[in-house]
């Protein structure tokens, strides 16, 4: 779901979510994600936590639990 007037989604994971090419910001709302970032690394967030994601680094995420639900904040472009 896209929230109006703004770059801002709510999304519940039931599968493999691939990240836009836009800074911004993945927010744990529900249940826990990990999120896979290049080089074998990746982030698990959880109800509360945030990460900054960024062009240069392609990301996907995915839920470990169910009803996992991530807001997603893209940053406004220039």
């Amino acid at each position: 779901m896209r929230l109006p007037g703004g770059n801002v989604q709510v999304v519940t994971l039931s599968g493999t979510l691939t990240g836009p090419v836009t800074p911004g910001w993945l927010v744990c709302l529900t249940g826990e994600a990990v999120v896979d970032l290049p080089l074998r690394n990746f982030v698990r967030l959880r109800p509360g936590e945030g990460y900054h994601v960024t062009p240069e680094q392609p990301w996907t995420a995915f839920g470990t639990r169910d009803g996992t639900t991530l807001l997603l904040s893209a940053a406004e472009s220039a």
